[in-house]
């Protein structure tokens, strides 16, 4: 089941199952969100946590004792609670259950919320520790954009467009998409742009750090008196970005995923009291994050 929110300018809809979004439409009836083909990637916006990538193994080890979690944690697999729903806004909640306790053996609440601003999604993530040790997690989304939102124009015509110059860098990752150590520079095009085409995902995914905190998708050339259609995702809170599609397609979408962290390394079960970068969240403690989604043209 799903819910509905909006106003003058969009339409969103968001599911139960992970609390993510399934579609969001403009007034002219547009939809942005990618519909999750199977053929190319049945998801179309995971929220992740309580961890981002994958794990050695699908393991990682917690006050010397080992748990087993799937790539991007156990939300996207949950069936949340709308706690507050109104026109242009909701809730989703998840309390720890038996599952999520076999997989993370904390007591949390964790929530995830929209709301609507003219032509913005504000989104926020909230985090409370109601057990009495600390908890690590890390956090993030992962929502697919639809790649030509135009008929006349075709994937190679769009670019991420990042608002300044920046010497941001590639964080090095193995074949089997694991953190290798070490980031190597990232150059843009004039413009700041990274003009997209298939072959960019045929390593996987592009994860970025030393990043402005906001990217664009639109059309490269605007030769229209019309505004292109096109996405602006804004992340200040996120260290990480990916940028992602099926790896060695011709899949008409693009995933733009702020993260808060990285994945294990290679062949190594995380400690996750000791990995880095890891959110520590402290007995009784609440944990926020709010980035949000912009709907241009």
């Amino acid at each position: 089941m799903s819910c509905v929110i909006e106003n003058a300018c969009l339409r969103v809809e968001i599911q139960e199952l992970g609390g993510s979004l399934s579609s969001v439409r403009d007034r002219s009836g547009t939809e942005y969100l990618w519909q999750g083909d199977p053929a190319y990637w049945d998801g179309q916006a995971p929220n992740l946590f309580p961890y981002i990538g994958r794990m050695t193994g699908k393991k990682y080890i917690l006050d010397g004792k080992e748990y087993s979690m799937d790539i991007h944690g156990f939300v996207k697999d949950s069936v949340m609670d709308a706690a507050a729903h109104e026109t242009d806004q909701v809730r989703f909640c998840l309390e720890d259950n038996e599952t999520t306790r076999s997989q993370y053996p904390y007591h949390f609440r964790y929530e995830a919320a929209y709301r609507l601003a003219e032509n913005r999604i504000l989104i926020g993530y909230r985090v409370e520790n109601r057990d009495d040790r600390t908890m690590y997690f890390g956090i993030g989304g992962h929502p697919g954009f639809c790649v030509p939102l135009e008929q006349g124009l075709k994937f190679e015509d769009y670019c991420l467009r990042f608002p300044e110059v920046t010497r941001m860098k590639r964080v090095n990752f193995t074949p089997a998409c694991f953190v290798a150590g070490g980031a190597e520079e990232f150059p843009l095009e004039p413009g700041n742009v990274l003009p997209l085409r298939h072959d960019l995902f045929d390593r996987d995914a592009i994860i970025l750090q030393d990043i402005p905190k906001e990217v664009s998708l639109a059309a490269a050339k605007e030769d229209s008196a019309a505004p292109r259609k096109g996405v602006r995702v804004v992340f200040p809170q996120m260290d990480y970005l990916g940028i992602w599609h099926a790896p060695k397609t011709d899949a008409p979408y693009v995933c733009i995923e702020p993260w808060s962290s990285l994945p294990s390394r290679q062949d190594v079960v995380e400690d996750l009291a000791a990995q880095p970068g890891l959110v520590s969240l402290r007995p009784g403690g609440v944990y926020e994050n709010r980035w949000e989604i912009q709907i241009l043209g």
